[in-house]
């Protein structure tokens, strides 16, 4: 595990991801937009920022009126976020510590911190498992009833269309290319696609896989992810794949402030995570039952890594169970949703 976490660590000294994450506008903004909202919450406050890479959200807690930020910082990027603090002029207020989150003490006069921000997300909202440090810092260092920014995070699935690996290659310059595309579909596999796909390519609406309450939420709720459930599908079109993405949500009086790595949203460094069906890939219709099993659980020798399993299964089968309603074409579907919404339109009625 600890070989693991030094090559974790480690990628994030290359500054190519970090001008990734500075050029999604999305991510910065929804940050920005979230402490801001909420100074009242920072003014006067101490953060712990988990994970502080260049730095970008403990200035954002200093701009927003913090009195104290401490940014921790397990990579040797420290350094460039010293530099990048002192350029903001927040050096009082901003102590970036170079070591893991796991190993961060907090000075003697300070018992516990007021706010804990940090961007944990990784594909799939779980890959790299910078969750568990973000559950950590909180249970360790967090007051009662402090602030988590976000505080929230859902994940998302849908049957989808995957033209960069299906229909895109019908025609290349006039020129056929299925045989291709088969055997790229069999080389990949054995990893999910991150890839940004048209809201369009969606063939159901979104269906929550799991929702996180970081407020309580323990590692071991993250170790394995299960969903095995019947969606309708509200378009025609080819079973290519199935796609996940996430949403964070930050503490909010009035409006809420939400991160979205949906297809129809602003796009973000994080895509949307496309697992794929290499072949015998269904064409449906609206309204017809997709099924399948989807279990995302952790490597059980790598704890920052997940696999990934999809096994697709017949919505006609008897052993494979429809929601109580289900909004799907099969007859036993459509007569017992009639059934139960004659009864709700009783009960009204008597009532």
């Amino acid at each position: 595990m600890e070989v693991d976490s030094d090559e974790y660590f480690k990628s994030y000294e290359d500054l190519d991801i970090h001008e990734l994450m500075l050029k999604d506008k999305a991510r910065n903004e929804a940050y920005k937009n979230a402490i801001f909202a909420n100074k009242h919450l920072f003014q006067d406050k101490i953060v712990l920022d988990v994970g502080a890479g260049t730095g970008i959200l403990s200035i954002f807690a200093a701009q927003a009126g913090a009195k104290k930020v401490y940014a921790v910082e397990a990579s040797k990027l420290f350094e460039l976020a010293r530099e990048i603090v002192k350029e903001n002029g927040f050096e009082d207020v901003i102590e970036v510590l170079h070591c893991k989150i796991e190993d961060f003490t907090l000075p003697d006069d300070v018992e516990k911190v007021d706010v804990i921000v940090s961007e944990f997300m990784g594909f799939y909202l779980l890959h790299e498992s910078m969750l568990d440090s973000v559950i950590l810092a909180r249970e360790r260092f967090l007051k009662p009833n402090g602030s988590m920014f976000p505080d929230r995070a859902i994940i998302y699935i849908s049957p989808c269309r995957i033209p960069s690996l299906f229909e895109d290659w019908e025609n290349v310059s006039g020129v056929k290319m299925t045989k291709f595309a088969e055997q790229l579909r069999k080389q990949r596999t054995t990893k999910p696609e991150i890839a940004s796909i048209q809201s369009s390519d969606l063939l159901s609406d979104e269906t929550i896989i799991a929702f996180l309450d970081l407020n309580d939420i323990s590692t071991s709720d993250l170790d394995r992810f299960d969903f095995n459930e019947v969606i309708v599908a509200n378009k025609e079109g080819r079973v290519e794949g199935i796609c996940i993405w996430f949403d964070v949500l930050f503490p909010s009086d009035n409006d809420e402030i939400v991160l979205s790595t949906h297809p129809q949203c602003e796009s973000t460094h994080w895509k949307q995570t496309i697992v794929p069906i290499p072949e015998n890939n269904e064409t449906v219709e609206a309204f017809s039952p997709i099924a399948f099993k989807l279990t995302i659980q952790r490597h059980p020798e790598h704890f920052r890594r997940y696999n990934i399993l999809l096994e697709i299964l017949d919505p006609y089968s008897d052993e494979v169970i429809h929601p109580l309603p289900c909004d799907c074409n099969l007859t036993k579907c459509i007569l017992t949703k009639a059934h139960l919404q004659s009864l709700s339109e009783n009960d009204f009625v008597n009532a």
